[in-house]
C-alpha cells in the first residue's frame, strides 16, 4: 500500500510504502497500547490480549508477539503462525524455547537489566527491614551474593554504601575473567551471615542452578538467613522449611517461589519466613515501563525505524509531598517501599487456598504503584539521586 499527499503545488506525489503489521500484545505489558499504536512507515493492527487468551489460535496471523512471563512460547503456541519477532517485556526468558525460534529464523528481545534498581530497591528494604527486626547487621554481619550479574554487581555497590560486608561467588564469572574476589560455595557456607540468590534458571550443565540451595547445602550452611529474589526452582522450597524447621532462629525472604502460581502455602506462612512476596521486586512502576521500553527499542531495531514512544508522557507524576529527606534512612527507605504491607497481604492470602493462585496471579498484574527511587530522589533533589545506589 502506498499513501498519496499532496505537495504545495497541489500535485500527488508517492510517499514511502506502508506496510501492514499485526501486533498482540500481554495486556500485562505495561504501556503497550501506547507503545506499539504507532510506528514509522506501518500500518499497525495492535491486539492487546490477557494472557491466558494467547494460543495458536488467537495469535497465528501476528507478525510481532509481546508477552509476559506467564506465557510459553514455544512450537505449540507458534508453530503455523506469521509471527517473525517475539519480545518479552520480562527480563527471565525462562518461559521462551530459544532454540525454537532460533530454528525457525524468528527474532527474539528479552528487557534483561531493564528493572535491576527495582530489584536492588526491593533486597535494600529486605536488607533494612532485617536490620530493624535484629536479624542482620550492617557493622558485622556478611552478605553472601550467590550471582553477581547486573543485579548482583548492582547490590555489590549499594551494600558497600550501606556498610555492609559481602562475598560474591559466580562460577562463570570466576572462570572467565579469574577474579580474586569471586569464591567457591563453600566459602559462603562456611562465611556469609545471610545468602542471596540473583543467578538466572539454568537446568542443565556444570552450572546448572535447579536446587542450586537444596537440603545437601543447608545442612553445611554455617549462618541464619535465605532470600531468594531469582528465581523459584533455584532453591529447594521443601527442604527450605525443614531446614527453617529445624532452628528458630532461622529465617528466610522469598519473592520467587517453586510452582508459581501454586506454592507451598505452609512455607508462605511459616513464622520464620519473615518476608513473602509474590515474585513482584522487579515491579515497580518505572521497572515494568522500562521493560516493555526494552522491547519497544528491539522491535524498532528489528524494523529499522526510528523510537516514537514518549514513554515519560505515560508515566504520572511522583508525589514527593509526604517524603522528608531529612527522616534517617531506614525510615526513607520504608516510606519508598513498606515492604511488609506487600508481606501481610500475601500471607493473608495463603490462609484461603483454594483461590490463593488466582490471587498470586492477579496481584502480580495489578501490583500497588510503587516508583523509583532514584526518580522520586530527583523529582525532590537532584543532588539526593545517589543516596542508595
Amino acid at each position: 500500500m502506498q499513501l498519496k499527499l499532496k505537495n504545495a503545488c497541489n500535485l500527488e506525489v508517492n510517499t514511502k510504502p506502508v506496510s501492514t503489521l499485526h501486533i498482540i500484545a500481554d495486556s500485562n505489558a505495561w504501556g503497550a497500547a501506547s507503545a506499539f499504536k504507532a510506528l514509522d512507515g506501518y500500518a499497525i493492527t495492535l491486539d492487546i490480549l490477557d494472557a491466558q487468551a494467547m494460543n495458536a489460535n488467537s495469535i497465528k496471523d501476528a507478525d510481532v508477539l509481546i508477552v509476559r512471563s506467564s506465557v510459553q512460547v514455544n512450537e505449540a503456541l507458534l508453530k503455523g503462525s506469521k509471527v517473525k519477532f517475539v519480545g518479552t517485556a520480562t527480563i527471565g526468558d525462562d518461559h521462551v524455547d530459544l532454540a525454537y525460534l532460533k530454528d525457525q529464523g524468528i527474532a527474539f528481545a528479552s528487557a534483561a537489566g531493564s528493572s535491576t534498581e527495582s530489584v536492588v530497591e526491593y533486597m535494600l528494604a529486605c536488607l533494612y527491614q532485617l536490620q530493624t527486626m535484629e536479624k542482620l547487621d550492617f557493622d558485622s554481619d556478611t552478605l553472601g551474593i550467590i550471582g553477581v550479574g547486573r543485579i548482583g554487581s548492582l547490590l555489590e555497590q549499594s551494600c558497600e554504601i550501606l556498610g555492609l560486608q559481602t562475598e560474591l561467588n559466580d562460577p562463570p564469572r570466576q572462570r572467565e575473567e579469574e577474579l580474586r574476589k569471586f569464591k567457591d560455595i563453600e566459602y559462603l557456607l562456611k562465611y556469609a551471615d545471610v545468602l542471596t540468590l540473583h543467578t538466572p534458571l539454568i537446568r542443565d550443565g556444570k552450572d546448572n542452578t535447579v536446587h542450586l540451595l537444596d537440603a545437601d547445602v543447608f545442612s553445611r550452611f554455617h549462618g541464619n538467613g535465605i532470600i531468594n529474589a531469582g528465581r523459584g526452582p533455584c532453591v529447594d522450597n521443601q527442604a527450605l522449611r525443614a531446614w527453617l524447621d529445624e532452628d528458630s532462629k532461622r529465617f528466610a525472604i522469598l519473592d520467587c517461589w517453586e510452582g508459581e502460581p501454586s506454592v507451598d502455602l505452609a512455607l508462605v506462612t511459616h513464622p520464620q519466613v519473615v518476608i513473602a512476596t509474590p515474585h513482584i521486586a522487579g515491579h515497580s512502576l518505572d521497572g515494568k515501563a522500562a521493560n516493555t521500553l526494552f522491547v519497544y527499542n528491539a522491535l524498532c531495531d528489528f524494523l529499522e525505524v526510528s523510537y516514537q514512544w514518549d514513554i515519560d508522557a505515560d508515566l504520572p507524576e511522583i508525589d514527593v509531598k509526604s517524603i522528608d529527606l531529612n527522616n534517617k534512612r531506614s525510615d526513607l527507605i520504608k516510606q519508598f517501599y513498606p515492604i511488609v504491607e506487600d508481606s501481610n497481604t500475601m500471607k493473608e492470602a495463603a490462609e484461603t487456598p483454594e483461590t490463593f493462585a488466582a490471587w498470586f496471579r492477579h496481584y502480580r498484574n495489578h501490583y500497588p504503584i510503587r516508583r523509583s527511587w532514584r526518580k522520586t530522589l530527583q523529582a525532590i533533589s537532584p543532588d539526593a539521586e545517589d543516596m542508595f545506589l
